[in-house]
């Protein structure tokens, strides 16, 4: 297992076939089914074919995805967050996603902050996107908490509902 980063109460890190179960829980979450939607994720293969095809190969193909969230006392999983890189955007979005029974500890906060940092320092990005439902208030909140700006209304092609896409612009 790979650490990505480390905050003061969670570590951040790279997911494995190990994970399916927590997937299939959080991807199940009424939270992910409303504000990212249905990915048809029920059984240990479909949890292996999402991390295998998504953050797994995300992470060969761009050295960042989308990464578990673990407690750093008992290590238990939380949630996940991370960098997304899509073919029609020119640098990654953040993605961020817990279980109902973590959100409201600041936790989201701590990870999301922590990725902002790592894009900036480590990865050496220009910048970084978010994209929510305008819908979404706690994630538009939290992506303007870390320093997110609105940037306008976004539809990805072939899709008709229209998302707002924010950005950090890094000044190097």
């Amino acid at each position: 297992m790979k650490k990505v980063l480390e905050t003061e109460r969670l570590i951040l890190r790279e997911y494995t076939l190990d994970d399916t179960q927590f997937v299939i829980t959080l991807l199940n979450t009424e939270g992910w089914l409303a504000f990212i939607g249905d990915k048809n994720v029920r059984t240990e293969e479909d949890a292996k074919t999402y991390l295998l095809n998504g953050p797994i190969k995300s992470y060969a193909e761009n050295g960042y995805g989308l990464s578990l969230v673990v407690t750093k006392d008992g290590l238990t999983p939380i949630g996940m967050c991370g960098l997304i890189k899509r073919d029609n955007l020119d640098c990654p979005d953040i993605g961020f996603a817990f279980l109902p029974e973590f959100t409201g500890k600041g936790y989201a906060f701590e990870i999301a902050d922590a990725i902002i940092t790592y894009a900036k320092d480590t990865l050496k990005l220009p910048r970084v996107y978010g994209i929510t439902m305008p819908e979404n208030e706690h994630s538009k909140r939290l992506l303007e908490k870390i320093g997110l700006s609105y940037q306008e209304m976004y539809s990805f092609p072939n899709q008709e509902k229209e998302l707002m896409l924010l950005c950090y612009e890094f000044s190097n």
